[in-house]
């Protein structure tokens, strides 16, 4: 009798776990972005601005390509907002174009008409 009832309440909690763990990770996008990072310096600043934007997972960014990574959560943001973020830091984001105070903020090396030496 008490191993049914032991079996009976590990079934219900089990089951109502389940039920209101929430929404589980399985949702996560991934989207790539073309970006005019020219350095490590600039790797650095896309990735620790994104880092702080609300939903994103986890940003790479891969100089060679220019290209950045994004996982996010597309319940919490979404693609225009990851754009707008990158334009902000001072780089332009595929159709998106640097935004201009965020531009002159950037060293003069992570500029994209620089023509100082990139590492």
């Amino acid at each position: 009798m008490i191993r049914n009832l032991i079996l009976t309440a590990a079934t219900t909690l089990l089951l109502l776990g389940n039920t209101f763990a929430g929404p589980r990770d399985d949702k996560e996008k991934e989207v790539k972005i073309k970006t005019s990072a020219v350095c490590g310096m600039c790797k650095a600043r896309i990735e620790r601005n994104l880092a702080f934007e609300k939903g994103v997972k986890e940003a790479t960014l891969d100089v060679k390509s220019k290209v950045v990574t994004i996982k996010y959560n597309p319940a919490k943001t979404d693609v225009a907002k990851l754009k707008a973020n990158i334009s902000k830091t001072g780089y332009d984001a595929e159709d998106v174009a640097a935004d201009e105070a965020g531009y002159n903020k950037l060293p003069g090396c992570c500029k994209k008409d620089s023509d100082m030496g990139h590492q």
